[in-house]
């Protein structure tokens, strides 16, 4: 009995010392966790939605967010804070989470290098850091986390390469390291991820060959080498793994030709781009079994012989892209794919240009699906008639069969493609007159019908095209006069051209009408006349080519004003007089006057300056310039007493008496239009303080439309009959401007135009009633008010006004495109250098059309004031705050702020903007769903999913996902124009293009995925559009 008493008492005595060792480890284990967490949060300097508030000793850590622990022994065992915007390094302390199963900070802005005391965390099975600003190399004892299913760190700027170590991780499904700044070459090792799934090795610079041993991951879906500097043939071997769903290798230098037979493996292939590279021979017979195919690109990858794919069974075919291959052979059945592409019903884009095709397109393009949006043809040798057939595409909206040799008449049922937006028929053989059902294609943006032999007047109904931007009917037989209707297209920003036909009559004084066309070119035709001085309003011109035509007369002066002209060309015309010195325009690069009757003295300055710049040979009466010219000696006055100084004499009182009676004229009439008008009856001088008294009823609290600091502004009428009128009234005792330097400035400023500056009418600089100094502005008014009371309604007002004051996707795209044309205008248009110094919401306003104007543009120059002071808080460039001069970078830096405020709906001001978190960077850290303003993107999880493997495929919002591309770039732009130091700043020149080419994608896209469903606003596409190149968007695509 002792003996078992023993036992017992030995028993309880061992369970009680395992209890109280568990027990200390339990205690000892949580407070290493605890302690662990702590520092991960200490190493995070910036957490703007206030996480880690929750992480205290109020609750136990496993209640802290984001973290989770394990029910038994109480252990972290997953920390997730993903999308949370927090910015920091991780703490090396994280190895001490060594129950660790998942570790998930993607999208954030976490910097550094990666801890290698992640790679002691045994248990991990999920390690996610996409889409962070990790730098440094991936560390090789990740290797040793042994239960590793997926590891994602795409998205980062990591370096280095990848490590070969990483290929002993069995348990590995997903492996993302896409979007880096890797190099060296794809590890063999690799190849023994015998569990792999997806494999995103694209956007990097890796080097070398693709090792064969990638075709032993039988399980692979996912393969993504695009985007790197691959070299070599692909190994015949990866054809082979049937699993495989998305295969991109485009944008390398691969070579080599594709195995017959790889498309009787590839039975589940859905996406193939293997565009960009350097193969030979055939597209495989044997694609056509691959029936899951969605996307097929090839552009640009050398591949020859006839197209052998019959497309018939793959039913699922949306984007289909051969261009810039060789296989083409210039006979008459090179299309005969066309009868199986015909069953293609879901076929959207279909890109066959330069690729060598003969004969004439098949009769079954009648049968093409009706979801065709772009067909492309171009740069082949296809010849006879345009199959009437292509009239049953009724969803194209871009038609591309320019450089070929078709002929004929362009067939009436073009006019049936109603959609259409882009249409490029140049460089054939079309004959007969300019069909007019084209005119039912309103809403194209994009016409080219040069280098044919078209013949007939122009349409009349051409007016009518109020989206066209680019217009180009150039070297054809076209005559008559040109349609007025075309100097009401003020939509033409890039292109008109009408050179090389028998057009005559007069050039109408409607052109001026043009002030946002960038170039006009009417050159080689018969038109007669004088130059109209209107056209000095065509302030967008870049280039004028008018020569070769009848004109006659006198060079207007009014050329002047063309600040941004570089080239211009009034060769061959019967032009006279002498050549002003106007001419003599910064801007000018290139001048051709030759084979007129100019006389007098050429110029020397600007562009006269350079031999090579100019030519006016043919103009025997033209005498110095600069001695490479050769001109003669500009001979000296005639002996005083001759006959014709007598006559000069005799003219000069006459000519003087008819000139000042013309002025008289000139301004009763220009007074009285302006009564007709509405505009305000204000002459050059300045106005007096009891009008503008009167006009605003005492500056009344009724007509007070704006107050700050540093002004009031009223509204009012200063004569029965006359428009509405702004009246900004400078608050002197802040400013401190001088009367003198106010009148004189205020004088320059309005000599300055433009279509996005509000124009200025007159000041006023006197005594108020009581003596006291005032000075005054008075401003063409803007009755939709300051951008800031749309983008930031006052809380409480109508809710049927702040429905109205939603500013829609195209709306904030024009108006941040008009903004940034008035600030490029003052920075390098201007006969001196204009600082703008206070750019900011409250300063642009919004006319009828919702079309910005910039205020307050040249203010800073009469006040004395620093930048820091003058500038808004939050708008100001950083360089101010030191004392920095004004220049034209600090209004960039403004143009940035304001550019990110518009797309996030955040002022730069906000509550969560401190502690060196800004607007700035806040748009460089986060994702876009977290930034840009809710109502303009439409959330899409699956996109992020896709986004995150690497592939960018989207066959259902495909328009939303354009538009967040858009969005994108827009946002990038901002953050490039609001960088820290000034030189890193965008040119605002290249801003200006920019953002013009992002809106002329996100139009194109808007109307050619018009059929796909979304809840994108687009506000304002109707009136507001320009040029666009959505060809060159679509062929680039991420794999």
């Amino acid at each position: 009995m002792p003996f078992w008493s023993f036992v017992f008492y030995l028993a309880t005595l061992v369970s009680f010392m395992f209890n109280i060792s568990h027990a200390l480890k339990l205690h000892y284990g949580n407070e290493t966790d605890m302690q662990a967490l702590l520092a991960i949060k200490e190493k995070v300097t910036q957490d703007p939605h206030g996480i880690f508030t929750s992480w205290n000793n109020s609750v136990h850590f496993c209640s802290w967010e984001g973290v989770i622990c394990g029910h038994l022994h109480r252990r972290v065992t997953k920390l997730h804070l993903t999308s949370l915007d927090l910015v920091g390094t991780l703490s090396p302390f994280i190895g001490n989470l060594t129950f660790l199963t998942s570790l998930k900070l993607e999208l954030n802005n976490f910097h550094g290098k990666i801890p290698p005391q992640v790679g002691g965390l045994f248990w991990l099975q999920h390690l996610s850091l996409t889409n962070n600003s990790f730098s440094g190399e991936i560390p090789i004892n990740l290797s040793s986390c042994s239960n590793l299913v997926k590891l994602g760190v795409g998205w980062n700027q990591l370096s280095g390469k990848i490590p070969f170590e990483l290929g002993s991780l069995q348990t590995l499904e997903r492996l993302q390291v896409h979007n880096n700044n890797l190099n060296g070459p794809i590890p063999v090792t690799l190849g023994n991820l015998s569990a792999i799934k997806s494999l995103s090795l694209s956007v990097n610079n890796l080097e070398g060959t693709i090792p064969s041993s990638l075709s032993q991951l039988k399980t692979l879906n996912v393969l993504g080498l695009g985007i790197n500097k691959l070299s070599g043939i692909v190994p015949a071997e990866i054809f082979n793994l049937s699993s495989l769903e998305i295969f991109t290798v485009c944008y390398n230098q691969l070579y080599g030709t594709l195995p017959s037979d790889f498309g009787l493996s590839l039975l589940k292939l859905k996406v193939l781009k293997i565009g960009h590279n350097w193969f030979t021979g055939p597209l495989p017979k044997s694609l056509s079994n691959a029936s899951n195919l969605v996307e097929l690109d090839a552009y640009g990858s050398n591949f020859t012989g006839k197209v052998s794919i019959d497309f018939g069974g793959l039913s699922d075919l949306w984007w289909l892209i051969l261009a810039s291959n060789s296989i083409g052979t210039g006979v008459v059945d090179d299309l005969s794919f066309f009868n199986s592409l015909s069953r293609c019903r879901n076929l959207k884009v279909l890109d066959l240009s330069d690729c060598k095709f003969g004969g004439e397109i098949p009769d079954s393009i009648a049968n093409f699906s009706t979801t065709l949006l772009s067909l492309r043809l171009g740069g082949n040798q296809l010849f006879g008639r345009i199959h009437s057939g292509i009239g049953n595409l009724v969803n194209l909206t871009e038609l591309q069969l320019q450089n070929n040799n078709f002929s004929g008449s362009i067939p009436e049922v073009v006019g049936n493609l109603r959609r259409l937006q882009l249409v490029d028929l140049s460089e054939n053989k079309f004959s007969g007159s300019i069909p007019p059902s084209m005119s039912n294609m309103t809403r194209l943006y994009s016409l080219h019908l040069e280098k044919n032999e078209l013949t007939g007047n122009i349409p009349l109904s051409f007016g009518d095209f109020w989206y066209l931007q680019d217009l180009d009917l150039s070297q054809n037989h076209l005559s008559g006069t040109i349609p007025d209707g075309f100097m009401s297209l003020t939509s033409l920003t890039n292109s008109l051209n009408l050179a090389d036909n028998q057009l005559s009559g007069p050039l109408s004084v409607e052109i001026g009408a043009l002030n946002n066309l960038g170039r006009l070119d009417i050159s080689n035709n018969m038109l007669s006349g004088k130059i109209p001085s209107s056209i000095g309003r065509c302030v967008g011109l870049e280039s004028l080519v008018l020569a070769g035509n009848l004109f006659e007369g006198i060079i207007p002066s009014s050329i002047s004003s063309l600040k941004g002209l570089e080239e211009l060309d009034l060769s061959r015309n019967n032009l006279s007089g002498q050549i002003p010195t106007s001419l003599q325009l910064i801007s000018l690069k290139k001048v051709n006057l030759s084979f007129n009757q100019f006389e007098g003295q050429l110029p020397t300055e600007g562009v006269f300056r350079n031999a090579t710049a100019i030519s006016v040979s043919g103009n025997r009466k033209l005498c110095g310039g600069i001695p490479e010219l050769e001109l003669p000696i500009c001979p000296n006055a005639d002996p005083e007493g001759s006959d014709k100084s007598r006559s000069i004499k005799l003219m000069i009182p006459l000519l003087s008496g008819l000139v000042a009676l013309v002025f008289i004229m000139s301004l009763v009439i220009i007074i009285r239009l302006r009564k007709a008008s509405g505009e305000p009856s204000l002459t050059s001088s300045p106005v007096t303080y009891e009008r503008l008294y009167r006009a605003t009823n005492g500056f009344s609290s009724a007509n007070l439309i704006g107050n700050g600091s540093f002004s009031s502004v009223y509204k009012g009428v200063l004569d029965p009959g006359d428009c509405m009128v702004a009246v900004k009234v400078i608050n002197i005792d802040q400013q401190g401007a001088t009367s003198k330097s106010f009148m004189a400035e205020c004088e320059a400023l309005k000599n300055i135009r433009h279509q996005n500056l509000v124009k200025i009418y007159t000041a006023c600089s006197t005594s108020d009633f009581e003596g006291n100094p005032f000075i005054a502005l008075v401003y063409e008014y803007m009755p939709n008010g300051s951008l800031e009371s749309w983008l930031h309604p006052i809380p409480g007002a109508d809710a049927s006004t702040n429905e109205a004051r939603i500013l829609g996707l195209f709306e904030r795209l024009s108006i941040s495109i008009d903004v940034a044309c008035a600030l490029e205008y003052l920075h390098n248009h201007c006969h001196n250098l204009i600082v703008f110094c206070d750019l900011k919401p409250d300063n642009i306003l919004l006319d009828n059309d919702m079309t910005a104007h910039v205020a307050d543009f040249g203010l800073t120059m009469f006040f004395s004031e620093t930048m820091s002071k003058y500038s808004s808080t939050g708008y100001a460039a950083p360089e101010y705050s030191i004392g920095g001069k004004a220049s034209e970078f600090g209004d960039v830096y403004s143009y940035g702020i304001l550019l990110l405020e518009m797309f996030t709906g955040k002022r730069p001001t906000d509550s969560m903007f401190e502690n060196g978190w800004s607007l700035h960077s806040f748009a460089k850290t986060a994702l876009l769903d977290d930034i840009v303003d809710p109502m303009l993107l439409p959330s899409n999880s699956r996109e992020r999913q896709e986004a995150e493997e690497g592939v960018l495929i989207n066959q259902v919002d495909t328009s939303i996902k354009q538009a967040q591309e858009c969005l994108v770039s827009i946002i990038q732009i901002g953050v490039a124009c609001s960088a820290e130091s000034p030189r890193e700043r965008m040119d605002i020149r290249d801003v200006v293009k920019e953002l013009q080419l992002i809106r002329d994608i996100l139009l194109a896209s808007h109307a050619i995925h018009s059929s796909t469903s979304g809840s994108l606003r687009f506000e304002g596409s109707s009136s507001r559009s320009v040029t666009s190149n959505w060809q060159n968007f679509t062929s680039f695509r991420l794999p």
